[in-house]
């Protein structure tokens, strides 16, 4: 008898809509500007699933999960991390398997093309259990700071139109982060655009689904593990990078600004 081989299928998940709270803990997103029935709106573009889906913020958390945890090494350059062996949740600049990679990019074709050179992205405060931070990998091996929430509010970084963007984003302890955060630009016309609106994030295990259900006046907080340099509640931020994380498995990398194809998606 011939032997029957049966040929593997290739599955493609299903996104889905966007009109449900959906947990994303591992493959791309991008955080970024659109014009959603004529207003200008910070939404996520969802790349997990085929199609791509462009999230409304309130219906997206974020999840740094327990394989983005990691030691702060005993760099000098990396002490805005914390102390040398502290836990720290860290999703990386560079894709890691099995954890989440988020960026952000100005490159909705409206966007494109209405943009008068830039977005102006600002972090207005940090709701947390621990501190945040966003910080690049410089070219010269040193960290370069985008955000940290132990430093004075509002803290602004500029994103060129038609780019898209990936850094370093850090959480000092476990639980529900809470980043204030509005878009501003000004378009071809002369006017200019802004909104302003919440990002969920969740670092650690802990039920990131009661994200959903934090306010800036009451974020969710997962307790630290007993002997755990949580650190306090932050309200600041930063930016770095290097060869040195690598050696110890952050697996942090040179900035990269990529410039896609722009598409309707």
């Amino acid at each position: 008898m011939t032997p029957l081989f049966l040929l593997p299928i290739a599955i493609t998940a299903v996104p889905a809509p966007p009109t449900a709270q959906v947990v994303i803990a591992a493959g791309h997103v991008d955080l970024g500007p659109r014009f959603v029935d004529g207003k200008w709106t910070i939404q996520v573009r969802d790349d997990t699933g085929d199609p791509v889906v462009w999230r409304p913020l309130e219906n997206v958390v974020v999840q740094a999960t327990d394989q983005a945890e990691l030691s702060v090494p005993a760099d000098p350059a990396y002490e805005f991390l914390g102390k040398a062996g502290a836990k720290v949740w860290v999703i990386p600049q560079v894709q890691k398997a099995g954890v989440v990679w988020p960026g952000w990019n100005t490159q909705d074709p409206e966007v494109a093309q209405r943009v008068d050179r830039e977005v102006t992205w600002s972090l207005d405060g940090v709701d947390g259990p621990g501190t945040f931070t966003l910080f690049l990998n410089s070219d010269f091996g040193k960290p370069a700071p985008v955000f940290d929430s132990r430093k004075p509010f509002p803290q602004e970084t500029g994103i060129d139109v038609n780019t898209h963007v990936h850094g370093n984003w850090t959480f000092s302890a476990p639980g529900t982060y809470l980043l204030d955060i509005t878009m501003t630009a000004k378009l071809t016309d002369g006017t200019t655009v802004t909104d302003h609106r919440p990002l969920r994030l969740h670092a650690g295990s802990g039920n990131p689904r009661d994200a959903f259900k934090a306010t800036a006046q009451q974020p969710v907080v997962d307790p630290a593990p007993s002997g755990s340099d949580g650190g306090g509640r932050g309200l600041d931020i930063v930016v770095v990078g290097s060869a040195v994380l690598v050696a110890v498995g952050l697996g942090f990398a040179v900035l990269r600004v990529v410039r896609r194809k722009r598409s309707a998606a």
